[in-house]
């Protein structure tokens, strides 16, 4: 990963945004492997105007390279700070179709994955050269935060702009951590 010598403006907006974004809705259908998924359109739909709102963009940039895709997704924000980093994955038809594919695939998930958003596979086993159904995901394991992101969460808990109780749901806290939160609230 790659990313400007601050990020601080980048993210507080992208914060907003995720706060404001909802998942992709899973609106079209792979008839060979019988699974609903939302496309790269629907991905990005998604995300544009939130993302407008609060001067962030991104931008992504395939290549091909011995039989191997990769896309370099730039989440850039309005005050010149980015971060950026490359998503790869072998091409399992070596045609245009099989080159498009993967491409498709890795700049959903990309996108998705930068956006902290959620969405179905559509053309992975595709992409990847496996023809099995779609697996049933299993719920995501909460994540932790690191001593940075917890403090600007903290701040945003203070401020009112992000609710205590979805930083105390939504995140794997250390007990440290709990126990700050807890005075906040308090003192709030």
């Amino acid at each position: 990963m790659q990313k400007s010598d601050s990020i601080k403006e980048l993210a507080t907006a992208l914060a907003k945004a995720q706060g404001q974004l909802e998942n992709a809705s899973k609106a079209s259908v792979n008839p060979h492997f019988k699974s609903k998924y939302a496309d790269l359109a629907e991905v990005i739909n998604t995300i544009r105007p939130v993302f407008a709102e609060h001067g962030l963009s991104v931008m992504q940039c395939p290549s091909f390279d011995a039989g191997i895709v990769s896309v370099e997704t730039v989440l850039m924000h309005s005050s010149g700070e980015f971060i950026a980093s490359t998503v790869s994955a072998p091409v399992s038809k070596q045609d245009a179709q099989g080159v498009g594919s993967a491409i498709t695939y890795c700049r959903r998930y990309a996108l998705a994955a930068v956006a902290g958003i959620a969405q179905e596979d559509d053309d992975a086993n595709g992409a990847v050269g496996k023809a099995q159904p779609a697996q049933k995901t299993a719920i995501a394991k909460k994540q932790p935060l690191n001593a940075e992101r917890f403090a600007a969460a903290i701040g945003k808990v203070k401020d009112g702009s992000y609710e205590w109780e979805r930083l105390a749901n939504d995140w794997e806290l250390t007990e440290a951590q709990r126990e700050e939160l807890r005075l906040v609230v308090e003192s709030l």
